[in-house]
């Protein structure tokens, strides 16, 4: 990722049509101002009353909307996964609650006093965790009359429901995967995307397919009667799963959530093919047949975090190793949670305080391709860590942290990312002991903020600036 004078991230909006070349290099310079400090206001972020406005001004404006501001991002991140053998697109609705000052127009989330709107994304990473950008988003709310009627909604066409959203963004890993011919595209959802409607999409279209891995939330059912049960009865998928030969067993660490303490999990793997019928609902729908991998802890604490997982799949699941992958697969989808997390405590989305939901998500949208970068450099410390630092961060930038946390001049050979980066994620806080967890997003964010104005007095006042007397 190449970087400017200006900074990495204004490189995300290059290409920028907003129909007008000034509003076009106000994008590049907000973007910038507000990446300094993404946990700032905008008032904070922007320097005086005039850029101040001058940002106002540009969120307001209606030529300006989310998707062209995400579009040079679009652009930018094809040919990060035109690069990869293989591109892992997890995507997963977020709540932005915006109860405690919400915009004029605002609309509902899961109550009539609860304002906000939802924001599905869908995040590029490669198996190995390093985002490669944003490739979707798509927001909703809720009229408060529409409220606890979703019962009523259940025989609907999928193009009149909310959970439209899923099929939509795996059409859109469809398209991507017909632009990257080399390259092995993932559509992965958790438990909300398990939608019959989805599956039958997977088998009819028309076109490169991307793969699917869905872990499934619904008892579907086999065409397999089970008078036992009933004469109108039919054998479960899962039943049929928990009876199918043992395939490995695997121990994965389980990091540490709201809900559990981390822990080790010994996790059961087995795995079958099968035809299961169409949801009540769905009935005029056909059958269709699907690979489904089981997951689940033995010896868990049984607290209700006791891993089980059904995953339903596209990949082949032929051999021990294939199956494995998809698992693997699988547990990368946590790092769409991660940037969440960025979005909402790093980039503080939930206390814009704008007048209008336009406004609100035309701001979302500069701070959805910050929390992005945060998330890149963070995660590519780990994936290629002997990557020269000066590929991310521009000579100014790395030069001050080094000056300020070596005391020495910097090298004439721009240190490795990890060299960097260590003296980077000092500035936030983080001690780089040697059996301590890689840094995670906080000192990374923290430690940017600290070193653009590092950056900044480098600039004026370091080796090369104009001297002011």
């Amino acid at each position: 990722m190449s970087t400017t004078n200006d900074g990495a991230i204004s490189e995300e909006l290059r290409g920028i049509d907003l129909g007008d070349s000034r509003l076009n290099k106000r994008s590049q310079q907000l973007i910038t101002s507000l990446a300094v400090d993404p946990q700032l206001s905008i008032n904070a972020a922007c320097d005086g009353w005039a850029e101040t406005h001058a940002a106002y001004q540009f969120i307001d404006n209606g030529k300006v909307t989310p998707a062209k501001l995400l579009k040079p991002h679009y652009t930018a991140t094809l040919p990060r996964m035109q690069n990869q053998a293989v591109v892992l697109i997890p995507q997963d609705t977020t709540e932005l609650d915006y109860t405690a000052h919400p915009p004029s127009d605002a609309k509902c989330l899961n109550y009539d006093q609860r304002f906000g709107f939802y924001e599905h994304v869908q995040l590029a990473i490669t198996p190995e965790g390093l985002p490669l950008g944003v490739v979707g988003t798509e927001s909703h709310d809720r009229e408060p009359e529409t409220l606890g009627h979703s019962h009523d909604r259940r025989t609907l066409p999928i193009e009149d429901k909310e959970s439209f959203r899923w099929l939509r963004a795996y059409q859109d890993a469809c398209r991507l995967q017909a632009l990257c011919p080399n390259t092995r595209v993932v559509s992965i959802a958790d438990r909300e995307g398990d939608i019959y409607d989805l599956y039958v999409e997977y088998r009819d279209h028309v076109g490169p397919r991307a793969d699917l891995l869905i872990c499934a939330q619904q008892a579907r059912s086999t065409l397999q009667p089970n008078p036992a049960m009933g004469a109108k009865a039919y054998c479960k998928v899962l039943d049929d799963l928990r009876q199918s030969p043992l395939i490995d067993t695997i121990k994965i660490d389980l990091t540490e959530t709201s809900k559990r303490a981390a822990r080790e999990a010994c996790l059961e793997i087995r795995a079958l093919t099968v035809t299961v019928k169409p949801p009540h609902a769905r009935k005029h729908l056909q059958p269709v047949t699907i690979d489904v991998v089981l997951v689940e802890e033995v010896g868990g604490p049984g607290d209700g975090t006791d891993v089980s997982w059904q995953l339903i799949t596209s990949m082949p699941i032929d051999t021990v190793d294939e199956v494995l992958l998809v698992v693997n697969y699988y547990r990368q989808r946590w790092l769409l949670e991660i940037y969440f997390r960025i979005l909402k405590t790093g980039c503080n989305v939930e206390e814009l305080q704008l007048e209008t939901t336009a406004r609100l998500k035309n701001a979302l949208a500069l701070y959805e391709i910050i929390a992005w970068r945060i998330m890149y450099v963070t995660y590519l410390n780990r994936t290629a860590p002997n990557t020269p630092c000066d590929e991310v961060f521009a000579p100014h930038e790395w030069k001050s942290v080094w000056f300020v946390t070596k005391k020495t001049p910097p090298p004439l050979k721009p240190p490795t990312l990890r060299e960097f980066v260590a003296l980077l994620t000092r500035l936030g806080g983080y001690n780089n002991r040697a059996k301590e967890r890689q840094p995670g997003p906080l000192p990374f964010w923290i430690g940017i903020r600290r070193m653009y104005d590092l950056a900044l007095a480098y600039q004026t006042f370091g080796p090369g600036a104009k001297t002011y007397v």
